[in-house]
């Protein structure tokens, strides 16, 4: 007898990968329930930045519009040391042609969330706040979750359950599952300030000193207000940091002031990954998987493509077009790049932070020298759209079985397992959430199975060609490309079987 089950999906965490979750599983129509022991939605928050790949799922979505209309577009990234700017480096002309969304959009987590919260409201799936999950080692084999709220106590049985409850999960560290990292010794500030003087308007402002290091963002379209969340890296002094000694050293290092702050909190940073993602029924996504430096504004938007990941093969799996191994991919997939971007940050967090001799040399001496000469040049160097590509999170790459790797001898494709190139009209069909083959530029895109034969015009140089058809996922990854006569039966091996 098949086990009886509250719901499909339990998801512990209504932040932004919790509610993104939640949302793709409901437009799936799968059944799912979200609790947070918080009261209510975040009111502050430091996650800022929606790089283009999040844009292109929340496209995806329909809610790319909502997102793009609440928020600050910026295609500027001002660099420098202290009090001097290197220039300004025009990050979306980097990314023209690769995206629909060649850009940084700047945009509270808070409001995120609020987006988040009413798409969901439209779903009739409601978020059930002030409920908090009790610890217990035997979720990962029952999915029954014991929780508290004002209603009293009750036990929620789900099919899968996802913790999403951040860096701090109680799921996690019920299971016993380990998050091998460390915390930097650094601590960093973060602030909403207003009239802010000193900055490149319109831009992202990056600034390095001796033993200092300083990001901010611009928030809203009034540049005359001067409203900016800036974060920080400061020498920590007896008693800590407090806003009135941030204020007097930014000014003094880097001549940034602020008139009014709307909210100051301190941290520490981590560079944290979860030993596994997956525990029997229980699966770890987003800051309860993973966390790292804010350089390069990524750690939301791993989080949310996590969520995008797993829900789809929830999708799969409960639909019974795909068999429950299949959920063991999402770690497959997952993992890995949570390792490799904690590697990078922890590279480029070391050098911005480091007190060592040679690195506080590079950062007064050589990056003043030929930063400036890098930015005029970088726009017309080959291949430097690379660089959006890895800060846009539009150049990941999975392999697409146990085996993909060894057949390749090791060698990432440039267009399988990766994201669809996007050719400018190739996009609207992903909102199907469907398996589909496409071909481009009269390449017959016969279906195959399930998946939707659909024709394109010519690819240009997206890396697609009219010789090969592809075979697309619902996440909008290519699983596989083959010749017409040998598609039919490449992109069934490539397909999940029920």
């Amino acid at each position: 007898m098949p086990r009886q089950t509250d719901t499909d999906v339990l998801v512990i965490g209504a932040g932004p990968t919790g509610l993104l979750l939640a949302i793709v599983l409901a437009t799936r129509g799968v059944r799912v329930r979200l609790v947070d022991r918080k009261a209510g939605p975040t009111r502050e928050s430091r996650a800022v930045v929606l790089q283009a790949r999040t844009l292109e799922i929340y496209d995806q979505l329909g809610l790319a519009e909502r997102m793009i209309a609440a928020s600050t577009a910026t295609r500027l990234v001002a660099p420098g040391y202290g009090r001097r700017r290197f220039g300004v480096l025009a990050i979306g002309a980097l990314g023209r042609g690769l995206t629909p969304f060649p850009r940084l959009t700047v945009l509270e987590q808070s409001k995120t969330e609020s987006i988040l919260g009413e798409r969901l409201a439209e779903l009739s799936v409601p978020i059930e706040w002030n409920t908090e999950v009790e610890p217990a080692k035997d979720i990962a084999d029952s999915g029954s979750v014991t929780v508290r709220s004002s209603a009293g106590r009750r036990v929620i049985r789900a099919r899968y359950v996802v913790a999403a409850d951040g860096s701090n999960s109680l799921v996690r560290r019920s299971l016993g599952i380990d998050f091998d990292g460390s915390t930097n010794p650094h601590s960093f500030f973060v602030c909403d300030t207003d009239h802010t003087r000193g900055l490149t308007a319109g831009a992202v402002n990056l600034r390095l000193g001796d033993a200092e290091f300083l990001l901010s963002f611009p928030l809203g379209a009034d540049e005359a207000a001067g409203h900016h969340r800036i974060i920080g890296l400061l020498p920590v002094r007896d008693g800590g940091i407090d806003e009135a000694s941030a204020r007097a050293t930014v000014d003094e290092v880097f001549g940034v002031s602020w008139s009014d702050s709307h909210w100051f909190s301190t941290y520490r940073v981590q560079h944290r990954v979860a030993s596994s993602f997956r525990l029997g029924r229980v699966f770890l996504a987003g800051d309860a998987a993973h966390v790292h430096s804010p350089v390069g504004a990524q750690g939301m938007n791993t989080g949310l493509q996590d969520a995008h990941n797993l829900a789809l093969k929830f999708a799969e799996v409960i639909r019974g077009t795909a068999t429950e191994e299949y959920l063991d991919r999402y770690e497959a997939e997952r993992r890995p790049v949570a390792v490799r971007l904690i590697a990078a940050t922890d590279r480029v967090f070391g050098l911005a932070t480091s007190s060592t001799r040679r690195a506080r040399l590079v950062r007064r001496r050589v990056a003043p020298l030929l930063a400036p000469l890098v930015i005029r040049v970088l726009s017309r160097v080959r291949g430097a759209s690379r660089i959006f590509g890895y800060l846009s999170q539009t150049r990941i790459h999975y392999w697409m079985d146990a085996e993909d790797k060894q057949r390749s001898g090791g060698r990432r494709d440039r267009v399988v397992g990766r994201r669809l190139p996007w050719t400018g009209s190739n996009y609207d069909v992903l909102r199907s959430f469907e398996w589909q083959v496409h071909g481009y530029g009269g390449a017959d895109a016969a279906p195959v199975g399930a998946a939707l034969g659909i024709a394109f015009p010519s690819p240009g140089t997206t890396g697609l060609t009219s010789h090969l058809l592809y075979l697309v996922r619902p996440d909008g990854f290519v699983a596989a490309a083959a010749a017409p006569a040998e598609a039919a039966r490449a992109f069934a091996a490539a397909m999940p079987t029920a």
